[in-house]
């Protein structure tokens, strides 16, 4: 009797076992690393000049960082980001015009990824402050991803955004106005 309560258990336990999914029993090969390492840094097209205050003037730039795999899909990774921040040379050859600031980004840590990481557009959200920043001026941005000696680069164009209007206090529409018609009863 005592042997087969034995032999139940463990028929249990390794029932139990193999209902585990793949992915929690067996740990990733190490040879599966390199294949979805970062191997491209793009700057998501979301990136813009930010107001954050709510004051109407822009505080600096919201930064989104995307890292691809090889196969081109959003990856994570850890390393250090550099921001640099130029004035915008309108037809030349390197729009870069004189640095105007520049700010540096860490993703080493488990507490950096979780306050970086946008998991609805998979990518790494930075805010820089820069209180000099104008709507009305385009700039070129430029990142840098150094992930131990691995260096990625990419650039881009912020453009010139149109002034926004003050929304008026006074309504530009009116309600539409009906008209009144009533009825009597006999």
């Amino acid at each position: 009797m005592r042997l087969a309560g034995s032999f139940i258990v463990g028929c249990a336990i390794l029932i139990l076992a193999s209902c585990q999914p793949a992915s929690r029993s067996v740990e990733r090969d190490s040879g599966d690393t390199p294949l979805f390492a970062p191997t491209d840094l793009r700057i998501h097209p979301f990136t813009t000049v930010k107001d954050w205050t709510g004051d109407a003037k822009p505080d600096g730039v919201e930064v989104l960082l995307e890292l691809q795999d090889r196969f081109r899909d959003p990856t994570k990774a850890t390393g250090a980001a550099l921001f640099e921040l130029y004035e915008y040379r309108k037809n030349h050859p390197d729009p870069r015009g004189e640095r105007l600031a520049a700010w540096r980004g860490s993703l080493l840590t488990l507490e950096e990824q979780r306050m970086h990481w946008n998991r609805i557009s998979r990518t790494y959200s930075f805010q820089l402050a820069y209180p000099q920043i104008r709507i009305d001026k385009s700039y070129v941005l430029q990142v840098w991803f150094d992930q131990g000696g691995h260096r990625l680069m990419s650039q881009v164009v912020l453009d010139a955004q149109e002034a926004k209007v003050v929304p008026s206090t006074i309504p530009v529409t009116q309600p539409a106005s009906r008209p009144t018609t009533r009825t009597t009863a006999p």
